[in-house]
């Protein structure tokens, strides 16, 4: 099928982008246009007018500030999974990154976008709310910061204003004595998230220090499961009690996602499953 008609736009700037969209209601922004163009094609979509954001340099790039990184949102996420800087101070990334469609899709799909999008199966998301992620967004009124936390709203929802920009990225770097992992069981036929559970875990002297759980694809957004990590704090890097924290994951996953695929039941297991086992990755990788 074909979309309807829209105007096409592109900014030299992202400046212009900004203003092209406030003089456009109902425009969409453009990157990688994985999410957006299928849904044109269907008619689920159809904005009066496309601006075009993809030849922007400035918004893509990865880069180490102290112990920030900022990842700007036309990174692909196939630069993500590659970038050494990414490999070196926040390797969950990567690995995350690397679960992400297929090749032809991380070349040209950006990070960005799919944060935008808000997909509840997308495998970013969770990561970002574990690693307490901060989401810079340009507008009219200029620019702010959104927390990983208060970004998500709702199914396809975010907090970003129709006519604002997500320009990019902050996460904290981490190095010895933390450790982070990404597990999905990925649906057979999309390769989409039926549930990930991102997991960084801190440890010292054989104990944990502190950790953070997030779980997307159970819920319209990621939950972070807030009981999971605070128990953990002070307890032995045992399986013992990273299995019993991962009882607790279902404290946060209220009013489960189900489906001919995956009911809500069997997505609460899931979580507790990948839990442990994203626990116990993170773990062995904060202390080697």
């Amino acid at each position: 099928m074909y979309s309807s008609n829209f105007e096409y736009f592109r900014p030299t700037t992202t400046a212009e982008a900004v203003e092209m969209l406030r003089a456009h209601p109902g425009a969409k922004l453009l990157a990688g246009g994985h999410s957006l163009l299928p849904q044109m094609k269907l008619r689920v979509a159809q904005p009066a007018a496309l601006v075009d954001i993809g030849r922007l340099s400035d918004l893509a790039g990865i880069s180490l500030d102290g112990d920030s990184l900022r990842i700007g949102a036309l990174t692909t996420h196939n630069t993500l999974a590659m970038s050494a800087v990414i490999q070196e101070h926040c390797p969950i990334l990567s690995e995350a990154a690397l679960q992400i469609g297929d090749q032809q899709v991380r070349n040209r799909g950006t990070v960005g976008g799919s944060l935008a999008h808000a997909d509840p199966a997308a495998d970013l998301p969770p990561v970002m709310v574990a690693l307490g992620a901060t989401f810079s967004a340009l507008g009219p009124g200029g620019a702010r910061d959104i927390p990983a936390s208060e970004f998500f709203v709702d199914i396809f929802t975010t907090a970003l204003k129709p006519d604002e920009i997500l320009t990019g990225i902050k996460v904290k770097a981490y190095g010895a004595g933390t450790g982070g992992a990404y597990l999905k069981h990925a649906h057979p036929a999309s390769g989409f998230a039926v549930v990930g559970v991102a997991a960084i875990v801190m440890v010292k002297d054989g104990k944990c220090t502190g950790a953070r759980v997030a779980v997307g694809g159970a819920t319209p957004n990621p939950v972070l499961a807030t009981a999971a990590g605070e128990w953990l704090a002070g307890q032995a890097t045992e399986a013992a009690a990273f299995a019993t924290a991962a009882g607790k994951v279902n404290d946060a996953i209220s009013d489960p996602l189900s489906d001919h695929y995956a009911t809500a039941a069997y997505r609460r297991q899931l979580a507790t499953v990948l839990t442990r086992r994203a626990l116990i990755a993170a773990c062995t990788r904060a202390t080697k």
